[in-house]
C-alpha cells in the first residue's frame, strides 16, 4: 500500500535518524522475539497489540503504542486485524532504557501516519524533514497508565503466573496459589510482591484486563469475556474494567477508532 519495505532490517541503518514502516497483520498474528539496533515505538490504529519481553507483558489499544529501547528482545502478537504503524528511532542518550506505554494523541496519530507515507531517505531540508523533526518532538515518551503484567524475577513463581497467564478467570485464592508454587501461604504473600511489585490479587487483575482486553479487540462482546473471566454478570466485570482503566470497555475501543 505504501510502496516500501515491510522487513525490519531494511530500517535500521537508513541515513536518517527516523523510519517509518507499516504493516497490516490479521488476527492472531505472532511476530517471534527478536531484537534490532534501532529504538522502536510499536502502535496500531486498529485493534489490539501484545508486546511481550524480558520485563514483562504490554497490551495496547489504537490510543497507546509500546515504547522498545534500542536493543532489546522483544515478541509481539495481535488482537483483532492490527495496522501496525512502527518508528524506528536512531539511539540517543535522553530516550528512555526501560519499556514502557505512551499516549499517541490525535496529532502524533497522524504525523505517524504522514510518516509511513514518505520515502525512507526523505528530504532532510524540505517539507517532509519538517514533518520528521515534528514527529521526533513528539514523540518523546511520556509513560501513561498501562496494562502491563510484570514478570517475576524469581523462578519459584514463573510456573504460577504462567498458569494464571493461561486460565486468569480462575478463582485464583492464595492458599491454592501458593500450593501450585510448592510455598506455603505466609511466604507467598512475603515473596509475589517482591518478585513481581503487585500484590498476588493486583496480578491477577492485571492478567484478566490483559485478557478481556485481548477478547474485546478480536471482536467478542461484553457478556462472553464477562462470563470467560469468572464474572457473575456483565455489569460486575464492566464496573471493574472501570475502576482499573477509567470508562467502560466500549469507551475503551471507541475512543482509539
Amino acid at each position: 500500500m505504501y510502496g516500501k519495505s515491510e522487513q525490519r532490517d531494511d530500517y535500521q541503518s537508513v541515513p536518517r535518524p527516523l523510519a517509518a514502516m507499516a504493516r497490516d497483520l490479521p488476527d492472531g498474528h505472532r511476530i517471534p522475539p527478536h531484537h534490532h539496533r534501532r529504538a522502536q515505538l510499536i502502535y496500531g490504529t486498529t485493534g489490539a497489540i501484545t508486546v511481550v519481553t524480558g520485563h514483562g507483558t504490554w497490551v495496547v489499544p489504537a490510543t497507546r503504542g509500546v515504547w522498545v529501547p534500542a536493543g532489546l528482545s522483544h515478541g509481539m502478537s495481535c488482537a483483532g486485524a492490527v495496522a501496525m504503524r512502527t518508528l524506528y528511532v536512531e539511539p540517543r542518550p535522553e530516550l528512555p532504557r526501560e519499556p514502557t506505554v505512551v499516549s499517541v494523541s490525535p496529532l502524533l496519530r497522524e504525523l505517524i501516519e504522514e510518516a509511513v507515507r514518505l520515502p525512507v531517505e526523505y528530504d532532510r531540508e524540505g517539507r517532509d524533514g519538517k514533518v520528521m523533526e515534528l514527529l521526533l518532538l513528539l514523540l518523546a515518551p511520556h509513560p501513561v497508565p498501562a496494562l502491563h503484567l510484570p514478570a517475576p524475577d524469581d523462578a519459584a513463581l514463573v510456573p504460577l503466573c504462567a498458569a494464571i497467564e493461561r486460565d486468569p478467570g480462575a478463582t485464583w485464592r492464595t492458599g491454592e496459589a501458593a500450593a501450585l508454587a510448592h510455598l506455603s501461604p505466609r511466604t507467598l504473600q512475603r515473596r509475589f510482591p517482591a518478585a513481581t511489585g503487585m500484590s498476588l490479587a493486583r496480578w491477577v487483575q492485571q492478567a484478566r484486563l490483559i485478557h478481556a482486553v485481548t477478547l474485546l479487540a478480536g471482536g467478542a462482546p461484553v457478556t462472553s469475556v464477562s462470563g470467560a473471566l469468572g464474572y457473575a454478570t456483565p455489569s460486575a466485570f464492566t464496573a471493574m474494567f472501570r475502576r482499573a482503566l477509567g470508562t467502560s470497555p466500549t469507551a475503551y475501543f471507541a475512543s482509539g477508532r
